[in-house]
């Protein structure tokens, strides 16, 4: 597969979001909530927080994934952006995270003044924690009981990358 698009989200890609995220295998990796609302996902793509940016993966002319990037607007943590990824599973292992991620830091690096990028991933998502480490990023820490998975708390590992000096 050629490297996909990546772009702005627009209110248009709302329901091809909604088909990604409405996906048990997505949801039960993420801290969102099952059957998440139109409204809800218009309201982040046209009205995105202070510091937020939504940026889409096509592929085949269609939404494939979705990437969250938020600096903080904290004075002393505006060198930080937290990171949230997605990928239909339909089109995992072709590269589509591994480009929203490399946007990312791209981004980070050289547009945002952002040194350190986080992330918070489930511990038991091998296949996520491997992209991650793919791109520069490094496990710094767990949390025990960190989140609530089909009934039973999960772990999650905090991750993070650095701007290289």
């Amino acid at each position: 597969m050629n490297r996909p698009e990546i772009r702005q989200a627009e209110p248009n890609d709302v329901a091809a979001l909604l088909g990604i995220y409405r996906q048990p295998e997505v949801y039960e990796n993420l801290l969102q909530l099952p059957h998440p609302s139109t409204s809800y996902w218009l309201e982040r793509i046209t009205h995105p927080q202070p510091g937020q940016r939504h940026l889409v993966a096509l592929a085949e002319n269609q939404v494939v994934g979705h990437m969250g990037l938020t600096v903080n607007t904290n004075p002393r943590r505006s060198h930080v952006a937290t990171l949230g990824l997605c990928v239909d599973p339909a089109f995992r292992q072709q590269g589509i995270g591994r480009a929203l991620m490399q946007e990312a830091v791209w981004l980070c690096d050289n547009w945002l003044r952002v040194t350190r990028i986080e992330l918070t991933v489930f511990a038991d998502n091998q296949p996520a924690i491997r992209a991650y480490q793919r791109v520069g990023f490094e496990l710094e820490g767990r949390a025990k009981d960190f989140g609530l998975r089909n009934g039973i708390y999960v772990d999650a590992l905090f991750m993070a990358r650095h701007k290289p000096a």
